[in-house]
C-alpha cells in the first residue's frame, strides 16, 4: 500500500509539472512572437522572400483542406501587394504521390504568382526544418512566414532562436471546432520546440544551396 501511494504521488507530481511545462512553453512562444505576427499587410516590412509553410492540400476524407487554401490565398495576396518578391514553398515530399511544395506552387501559379518567383523546398518536413533551411539553403536571414497565426508564432520564435529576423503574415484561420485537433497538436508541438533546443536537434537534410538573390 505504501509503495502504491508513493507511485501515485510521484505520478501526480510528474503530471502537474508536465501541465505547467505545456503552459509555460505556449506562453513563452506567444509572448515572444506577439509583436512580429500580424494579419495586416501594412504592418509588415518589405522582404525579398516569403516562407510559405506546407500542409496537405486535402483532408483524409478527400475534401479540400482549408488550412492549405487560406495559406495559398495569403501568400498570393502578400506577393501581389509587393511586400515580398519571391516565395519559398516549403513542405513534405517524403511519400509517393504526396508533394506539398508542388501542390503549393501549382495553386500559387493559378493565383497569378510567376513560376520563376516560386522556390520549392522539398525537405520542409517540420517547421524547424523550413525556417533553418530558408537561411542555410536559400541564403535568407530575414523573411516573412506565411501560415495561420498559431503556426506563425512558433515559426517566428524558432527563426529568432536561429539568428533569423522573421515576421509572420497570418492567413485566415479555421473555426475552432473544425481546427480542434490541429490546435491541440500545436500545444504539444510547442513543447517539442524546447525539447529540440535541449538536445540540439538540427534539420534532417542539408542539400545543395539555392541562394535567392
Amino acid at each position: 500500500m505504501k509503495i502504491f501511494k508513493t507511485i501515485l504521488i510521484t505520478g501526480l507530481i510528474f503530471f502537474g509539472l508536465s501541465v505547467l511545462f505545456v503552459f509555460w512553453a505556449n506562453f513563452t512562444i506567444d509572448s515572444e512572437a506577439e509583436d512580429n505576427v500580424t494579419s495586416e499587410i501594412s504592418k509588415l516590412p518589405n522582404e525579398k522572400v516569403g516562407l510559405l509553410l506546407g500542409t496537405s492540400k486535402t483532408l483524409d476524407n478527400g475534401s479540400p483542406n482549408p488550412y492549405f487554401t487560406y495559406r495559398i490565398e495569403a501568400a498570393a495576396k502578400l506577393y501581389h501587394s509587393g511586400r515580398i518578391q519571391n516565395i519559398i514553398a516549403s513542405g513534405d515530399n517524403s511519400r509517393a504521390n504526396y508533394n506539398e511544395p508542388e501542390d503549393m506552387k501549382n495553386e500559387l501559379i493559378k493565383l497569378g504568382v510567376p513560376a520563376d518567383k516560386i522556390y520549392e523546398d522539398f525537405a520542409g518536413f517540420r517547421t524547424l526544418d523550413s525556417v533553418v533551411r530558408a537561411k542555410e539553403i536559400f541564403g535568407q536571414k530575414s523573411f516573412i512566414v506565411i501560415s495561420q497565426r498559431f503556426h506563425n508564432e512558433r515559426a517566428v520564435y524558432l527563426s529568432h532562436r536561429n539568428g533569423i529576423t522573421a515576421y509572420g503574415y497570418n492567413a485566415k484561420d479555421v473555426d475552432k471546432e473544425a481546427g480542434f485537433k490541429t490546435n491541440a497538436r500545436e500545444k504539444l508541438a510547442r513543447v517539442k520546440v524546447f525539447w529540440d533546443f535541449l538536445f540540439d536537434v538540427d534539420p534532417k537534410f542539408g542539400g545543395e544551396k539555392i541562394e535567392i538573390k
